[in-house]
Parts: C-alpha cells; sequence; structure tokens
C-alpha cells in the first residue's frame, strides 16, 4: 500500500465519533519542520544500516539512541522490496519496536514472555469490553502471528506504548487497518482513557516515511486528568499502534518524534 492517505477512505460510522473539526497547530508545525530537515526524515533507502534519527536541541524533543535496522536473515529481501510479495518483515520484529529515549523508566508490563506480548495485553489499550472481545476474534479469524510491544514513562510522566502487530501478508494488514481498526478522521474503536478524537494535522509533509501509511490523532476538549495521542502506522505485514498519555496535556512534538522514528524502522 503506498504511503500517504488515499482518496476517498469512507468516514468513520456516525454512531461511534461525533466528527470535528482538525487540530492545526502551526507553531508545533513551524518548530518541528524548522528543526527536523532532511537529517531527520531523509530515510528512504532500503539498507539495514543506521538511521539518522531526531537530534536532541533542548526544543522539547526526546534524546534517543541512534537507531539501527536489525540484519535481515541471509537472502531476505525486505519488507517492500520487488520480490517481496507478501509485504514481510523478515527482521526479528522485537528488534523493530523502537527503543526508549534518555530519561525512560521502562514499563515491565509491556516486556511479554520473551519480547511477545499477550493479545490480551494489547487489547487493554480499549475502552469497550465488546471492542476488546470484537477485535480479539478479527485478530484470530486473520492469523495474527505475534505481537513485539515496548513502553516507558518520561520525567514529565509522558507514558508512551508502542505495539507491533504482524500478521501473514501485507494484504491481511492492509484489509484490518482501515477501514477496520481506523479511519482517516478518528480511530473505530474508543481507546482507554479518551472518548473523541481529532486527526492530528501538525505532521510536517516531509515526515512522511515512504511506504508506510501513518493516521495520527490527538485526543479533542474537554477531555479527563490526562490528554491522549494516538497514531496508526501500516508497514507491509505490520501494523503499529503508537500511544502516549499524560497528565495535562500530552506534547506534541515527542509524540511526532516517537512516530516518526518507529516508522523509519518499519519503512
Amino acid at each position: 500500500m503506498p504511503g500517504g492517505f488515499p482518496p476517498g477512505t469512507p468516514p468513520a460510522r456516525k454512531d461511534r465519533r461525533v466528527l470535528r473539526a482538525v487540530l492545526r497547530w502551526t507553531a508545533a508545525v513551524l518548530v518541528f519542520a524548522a528543526a527536523g530537515s532532511a537529517a531527520a526524515y531523509g530515510v528512504t533507502e532500503r539498507e539495514r544500516t543506521d538511521l539518522p534519527g531526531l537530534a536532541t536541541e533542548h526544543d522539547g524533543r526526546w534524546d534517543y539512541p541512534r537507531l539501527t535496522r536489525p540484519p535481515l536473515p541471509s537472502g531476505s529481501p525486505g519488507p517492500f522490496a520487488e520480490s517481496n510479495k507478501a509485504g514481510s518483515h523478515h527482521a526479528d520484529l522485537r528488534e523493530l519496536v523502537l527503543p526508549a529515549p534518555e530519561g525512560a523508566e521502562d514499563d515491565k508490563a509491556l516486556r511479554g514472555e520473551d519480547g511477545w506480548l499477550a493479545t490480551k495485553d494489547f487489547l487493554a489499550e480499549y475502552a469497550e469490553k465488546d471492542d476488546r472481545e470484537e477485535l480479539g476474534q478479527s485478530f484470530k479469524d486473520n492469523g495474527l502471528r505475534h505481537i513485539a510491544a515496548r513502553g516507558w514513562t518520561m520525567p514529565d510522566g509522558t507514558h508512551t506504548r508502542i505495539y507491533l502487530l504482524q500478521f501473514n501478508t501485507a494484504a491481511v494488514a492492509e484489509e484490518l487497518f482501515a477501514p477496520g481498526l481506523t479511519h482517516y478522521e478518528n480511530p473505530e474503536y474508543e481507546a482507554r482513557g479518551a472518548e473523541e478524537f481529532a486527526r492530528d494535522e501538525t505532521f510536517p509533509e516531509a515526515s512522511q516515511v515512504s511506504d508506510v501509511v501513518r493516521y495520527p490523532y490527538a485526543e479533542v476538549k474537554p477531555y479527563g486528568a490526562e490528554q491522549v495521542r494516538l497514531a496508526y502506522l501500516s508497514a507491509g505485514d505490520t501494523i503499529a499502534v503508537v500511544a502516549q498519555s499524560r497528565k495535562g496535556t500530552a506534547e506534541g512534538l515527542p509524540f511526532r518524534q516517537t512516530v516518526v522514528l518507529q516508522s523509519q524502522l518499519l519503512g
């Protein structure tokens, strides 16, 4: 599936969401775009090499380690190679989860067993019991292979959770992605701790990673004690879910940084 946003994407069901105007935070866009540029977003090649990442310049971004894609098994193509018709990530999926930034406290609950997270632990991200049951059955029916995850909390209280869900083929993952788990305007299923989202339009266009489809959202006011930010990514046979929450307001800059870096690892 090509990167970007397909035209004519059907809207979410009205009985699940009330559509609202998208968030436009121009100041955040300017800061992020100016600090990013080609060094931050110029990763399009498929070699299993170091990725440039987003340098910390004391503007609210987090200090992530330099990223390296894990090696591919001998003779295996990358997920978007012409010869890889299934869009498979042949590298160890556990090594494709974004590492925690400096100063983070590890979320031990997301370590799973041997690095693989139980489906029920991922489903705990969703608020409604019926939704969790529906999604769990859908994953079984569509042959969910496994889930790799990582989570952490920063000193300012921002809690990040990243989940990579791998299926047998890209065709299966794409069918489940949209419309399915999510829609262009907002997610299909209610996230824990948040009732209503709007599409986050603050990502600079230059931050789009080739071959990775990105649907980011921010919880809209009035929200409770915490604000939640959420992104769904589609990359070959893998769907990624990135969630961040923080008491008061979840800052947009580290959310965009985290989503872009995870996209680079999957691209």
